[in-house]
């Protein structure tokens, strides 16, 4: 039995190791095309019309990558809590929470870059437009899900509640999404035509944008991964002492 427990040890710790170097890997590539983002964004990028914020615009690579991960983030939490919800697996709902919380900061610095792009371009830091509204509700959204969870002490029950809650929210991405695509809105569509009056049914980003911005796009992908992958480990040790702390208690 003992033979059976270190074979068991020995196995898992050696899961972990590489799983710990897959995460290194990950946060090395990670790394290096976020500064390759950077170089091409300051220095390849071509500047916009000042109608179109001149050299603020440049923000527009980070807070389109940061809104796709947001977006993204809401989508792995339903999936995983989809997942939690049929399989009762803690697995699932640590990833559900760690996207969570990656979706809160991503959402943050979309509402922070926004601000410091419209202020030239609009005059304003903030305008009450439905498509900002709405993001400003997806932050809270994401809070109110933190929130939820910190006041449930019981895990399966704070798991199964985080589940439901994780699916609704979702259903703010996809109308997120469309809104200055289907309303009139003073943000602009990037991809695909907009009735924006300003925009007259044209396209957002023109045609030397898009590879700097697909770039963008991937070198946040690969952070998410990584940060996803780093958070899922920290839950899994913290999960794991409270279960021995709980053990030790009943036995004691």
């Amino acid at each position: 039995m003992e033979s059976a427990l270190s074979g068991q040890s020995g196995v898992s710790a050696e899961l972990k190791l590489r799983r710990a170097q897959v995460t290194r890997a990950i946060g090395i590539a990670a790394g290096a095309l976020y500064l390759v983002a950077l170089f091409m964004v300051f220095f390849i990028a071509p500047r916009a019309q000042d109608q179109a914020g001149g050299q603020a615009q440049r923000i527009f690579y980070f807070h389109v990558s940061a809104a796709w991960i947001g977006f993204a983030a809401w989508g792995v939490t339903a999936y995983s809590s989809i997942r939690y919800l049929r399989t009762r697996d803690f697995k699932w709902d640590r990833i559900a929470l760690s996207s969570t919380e990656i979706g809160v900061l991503c959402i943050v610095f979309v509402l922070l870059t926004g601000m410091l792009w419209a202020k030239p371009t609009w005059n304003a830091w903030w305008t009450w437009d439905f498509k900002l509204t709405l993001s400003v509700l997806q932050f809270l959204m994401y809070v109110a899900y933190l929130m939820l969870r910190s006041g449930i002490d019981e895990p399966d029950r704070r798991a199964r509640f985080a589940a439901v809650y994780g699916i609704v929210g979702v259903l703010t991405v996809p109308l997120n999404f469309l809104v200055s695509r289907v309303m009139q809105s003073i943000h602009p569509a990037v991809f695909g035509p907009s009735v924006n009056a300003a925009q007259q049914g044209q396209r957002g980003v023109a045609s030397e944008m898009y590879p700097i911005l697909f770039f963008a796009l991937i070198a946040y992908t690969v952070v998410y991964i990584y940060l996803l992958r780093t958070r899922i480990d920290m839950q899994e040790r913290k999960d794991h002492l409270e279960a021995r702390r709980a053990a030790l208690i009943a036995n004691s």
